[in-house]
């Protein structure tokens, strides 16, 4: 094609858009095109979107631009729109951030329940759950019957007696952990046993119902309903050395308790010779350990001969003040969810070592929440208060103590609803 005639078509097709009739003409007849005035102006729409042009397939030619600003023939290409990428999405740092918690959570949940399980398998053989129609209370919460009973390795749950009868109530509305403990000389009304109403001590309770087919905490519940009417969903039964294993478990340093003793003979003492419960066998009997007076941190056996002790001048109710101070100093020295984390093995061994009803689902959920509860005080109550007693026989002609049911069973309601 002539030179000339190259720059010609080059300066038409520059200045498309204001071609009048005539050079649009020209320009179609020299291109081979049949382009009107408006194909004209899309048409130069689309060239400076692409900055480029689409050559004339009848004329098999095309143009490129140089360096002199005239364009080379090249065989025509037919034009490509560039694909859309699609651009990978930054993660922000909030969201990273919560990726990397919800692991740590997963962890921290898949290792609790490692932990439990691991403690759970110290259950010593032959341990059984017995049987208990526990019912919830009206306002929702959880009472839990918790017996403390003087059986040791060499003896059946027949030959034992509860030593300490408490009913623990959590998931109040309050968030309070309550603690209502009753005197072991407490004289009730025991369905089928007693003959002159409220005749036999409430720690016999235990006793007969384990005679009865073990169904001692059963028997206990029926016996605190008749009399207080509590409603109880769970029981726990502990004995001296299921006992003096949860408490190394749960807290290997000790338990940090500041010791208080009554009087004993009217005299202050500074330390107190208490019998030794767990090193006592047929072969080794009255065994005794020493107690100082004071702030000091005690393992498992020394903690529950100092909870037993009922021999200075309080008695029964001084050793009932001593069982709900070393359950608050227990309780309360899980200061935070992650304290009982790190304890999840010893709590699986609670767990074990215990019969009980309660199932592992709540231990693993709710444990974390008493924990926090507990650590804030445990507001406690004792039944009788002291001194607020009769002295009266039972049916055996051994000293109980008569109180007011109807006075005791408005102000359980109150507290345990």
């Amino acid at each position: 094609m002539d030179q000339r005639i190259k720059l010609r078509i080059e300066y038409l097709r520059a200045n498309l858009k204001y071609l009048n009739d005539v050079e649009l003409a020209e320009y179609n007849r020299l291109t081979g095109q049949h382009l009107t005035h408006q194909q004209q102006h899309q048409q130069h729409t689309h060239q400076q979107v692409q900055e480029t042009y689409q050559a004339d397939q009848a004329s098999n030619f095309d143009l490129q631009n140089s360096s002199d600003g005239f364009n080379k023939h090249h065989k025509s290409r037919p034009f490509k729109k560039p694909k859309n990428k699609k651009k990978r999405k930054k993660v922000g740092f909030w969201k990273k951030l919560r990726r990397f918690l919800l692991l740590v959570l997963v962890l921290m949940i898949g290792f609790f329940i490692y932990g439990y399980h691991r403690g759970k398998s110290r259950a010593p053989e032959g341990l059984q759950t017995e049987k208990f129609s526990g019912q919830k209370t009206p306002s929702g919460a959880t009472n839990i019957l918790i017996l403390g009973t003087d059986q040791r390795d060499f003896q059946t749950t027949g030959d034992a007696r509860s030593d300490s009868i408490m009913v623990m109530q959590v998931n109040a509305k309050d968030n309070k952990v309550k603690l209502v403990s009753f005197m072991r000389d407490t004289l009730v009304y025991q369905p089928g046993v007693s003959q002159y109403g409220a005749d036999t001590k409430i720690n016999v309770a235990y006793n007969i119902g384990e005679q009865d087919n073990h169904q001692g905490a059963e028997y206990m519940r029926e016996v605190l309903k008749k009399n207080f009417d509590i409603d109880i969903q769970y029981y726990a039964l502990v004995n001296f050395n299921s006992f003096a294993t949860v408490i190394d478990s749960l807290h290997p340093m000790g338990v940090k308790i500041d010791a208080k003793f009554s009087t004993i003979d009217g005299q202050v003492v500074k330390s107190v010779d208490v019998p030794d419960d767990l090193n006592w066998t047929p072969e080794h009997q009255d065994p005794i350990q020493t107690i100082k007076v004071g702030t000091q941190r005690m393992d498992g056996r020394t903690l529950l001969n100092y909870a037993r002790f009922r021999k200075d001048d309080e008695g029964d109710f001084g050793r009932t003040k001593r069982q709900q101070q070393v359950m608050q100093a227990i309780m309360s020295g899980v200061k935070s969810p992650l304290t009982l984390f790190t304890g999840s093995s010893a709590l699986g061994t609670i767990k074990g070592v215990t019969s009980t009803n309660v199932s592992d689902f709540f231990m693993l959920t709710h444990a974390p929440g008493l924990a926090l509860d507990a650590a804030k005080g445990i507001e406690s109550y004792t039944v009788p208060e002291n001194g607020d007693w009769v002295e009266a026989l039972d049916q055996y002609g051994g000293s109980g103590l008569l109180i007011d049911f109807d006075k005791y069973q408005a102000k359980l309601k109150n507290l345990l609803g």
